[in-house]
């Protein structure tokens, strides 16, 4: 960013919530399937049909917001947003506007911001106020076909219709595109490892909006902000937020109005470009649902979700660190996402050896993953299995390269790892007397070799060693042949 100039950006998010139904009706909840097949009279908006609150929403909403460090509302009003869209069949949306489920927020992220090649280069905490996150009912979806000078076609699906949303709203915070991004990342991440959403951008079923505008650094003053909407990656998210920062102050030092829009990220042309302008604010004309009570949480209904509430990942990633003696950059990693840290975990009580254990998974194991484009939930390889490996590895009974061999034989077909040893003939002999044997062979065998370590070309250690492992197969203990290779060439 310019120097002098400071970025204030406000965050919305849309999150679905992960119900098997709506939230005003029983049709199921689908990504894809066939047009319209999942609707009813409710989210078709039919006359007489009356809503009735799915009691699944409020239970992942409260998960929600207390992961998100907000506090819920004893008492929430549903409210009709009023506005005319092809694909909202009522003519109105069912939110939350001045009592909202949940409000007051604050939340502590880590943040950094990034080098050329996109590595963070220092995390420091940011503290972020959420202002609220309310329930509401999503809007059905527009679909567009058709090219320039061709016959162009609009069609409306209401599958979506109904779909529960929890809209989760900041304080204008953030200074950078950087923090925006790790804000997004860590609100992923919270609500994925609560269970109260799939919080898949690629889905739709997390989505993004970034309000954005810029001012000299020391003003106190908000000028016109622009939109960002359609965001449909955190990446894209980033670079538009950033196109959008600089957009900005070239237009105030050239003179020239920043307008009040909505715009949207041009991937393309990576460019942001006018979607509808909103010199003025809308008036959605909101009034309380008459057809839905408000809604009110019992003391004993909040204490039980808090009850109910798993050990969070920063609290988790710093007991990983202050009982495994992980370091800071391995912990952040193995609780990045819920699944990887309950394997670690398991790997680590298995195997009595936590810091072996984070190196296999963050090493070797995630290597495979990445090559095979799996998640470590469809990873063939048990932790317990891998606990087996580093024992047996720890035990002498095979060496570091035999057990990556078997790692990925065992990701590849999911047996166990004394099978794949037994299969590849890989047991270790660390019988000191058999690789003696093999020792006093090679030295035998290179006198040459010999005569030159002890007149000082110690480099040629591993020219011996080399020609052990050879002789033995590869099946000798490395440690054993390094321990009688020095004290034999020392001139025993």
């Amino acid at each position: 960013m310019k120097e002098g100039w400071e970025a204030v950006i406000g965050m919305e998010i849309h999150a679905q919530l992960a119900t098997e139904t709506k939230i005003f009706c029983g049709c199921r909840v689908e990504t894809g399937g066939e047009p319209n097949s999942n609707t009813c009279p409710v989210c078709l908006g039919l006359p007489g049909a009356l809503p009735v609150l799915n009691s699944h929403v409020v239970d992942l909403g409260a998960r929600a917001a207390i992961a998100l460090g907000l506090e819920l509302q004893e008492t929430s009003i549903f409210s009709r947003k009023n506005y005319f869209y092809p694909d909202l069949p009522k003519g109105y949306q069912i939110s939350q506007y001045d009592k909202p489920f949940s409000a007051n927020g604050e939340l502590t992220i880590l943040t950094s911001e990034r080098d050329e090649h996109g590595r963070a280069t220092d995390w420091k905490p940011l503290t972020i106020h959420i202002e609220r996150m309310h329930l509401e009912e999503d809007a059905g979806k527009n679909v567009h076909e058709g090219l320039p000078d061709t016959d162009k076609y609009s069609y409306v699906d209401l599958n979506r219709a109904g779909t529960p949303l929890g809209e989760i709203v900041t304080a204008p915070d953030f200074r950078t595109s950087w923090q925006a991004y790790d804000y997004v990342n860590h609100v992923r991440r919270a609500l994925q490892w609560v269970e109260a959403s799939d919080a898949d951008m690629e889905k739709g079923n997390l989505r993004c909006e970034a309000n954005v505008s810029v001012r000299r650094v020391g003003e106190t003053k908000f000028n016109n902000k622009v939109e960002l909407k359609n965001l449909n990656s955190v990446r894209f998210m980033q670079k538009a937020i950033e196109f959008e920062i600089e957009r900005q102050i070239k237009a105030h030092e050239a003179g020239e109005e920043v307008r009040q829009e909505t715009r949207l990220w041009d991937e393309k042309n990576s460019e942001t470009r006018v979607m509808r302008s909103k010199e003025d604010a809308h008036d959605y004309r909101y009034f309380p649902e008459p057809d839905l009570q408000p809604l009110k949480l019992s003391a004993s209904f909040i204490e039980g979700i808090k009850n109910e509430m798993p050990e969070m990942p920063d609290a988790m990633r710093d007991r990983f660190i202050d009982v495994y003696q992980l370091s800071f950059a391995d912990a952040v990693q193995l609780t990045s996402e819920k699944e990887l840290a309950e394997y670690f975990e398991t790997v680590s009580r298995v195997s009595a050896d936590p810091k072996t254990s984070a190196n296999w998974i963050l090493g070797e194991l995630t290597r495979e993953l990445n090559a095979s484009g799996k998640e470590i939930s469809e990873a063939l390889v048990s932790p317990e299995d891998l606990a087996e490996l580093i024992v047996t590895l720890g035990a002498g009974k095979i060496n570091n390269n035999q057990a990556k061999e078997v790692l990925s034989e065992m990701f590849a077909t999911g047996k166990p790892p004394g099978e794949v040893i037994s299969e590849r003939g890989f047991e270790q002999v660390s019988d000191s007397s058999a690789i003696e044997a093999f020792v006093d062979a090679a030295i035998a065998n290179n006198p040459a070799q010999v005569e030159a370590y002890r007149g000082g070309k110690e480099a040629l250690f591993g020219f011996f060693v080399g020609q052990v492992m050879k002789a033995s197969s590869g099946k000798a203990n490395p440690k054993v042949v390094n321990d009688l290779l020095r004290d034999k060439l020392k001139g025993g």
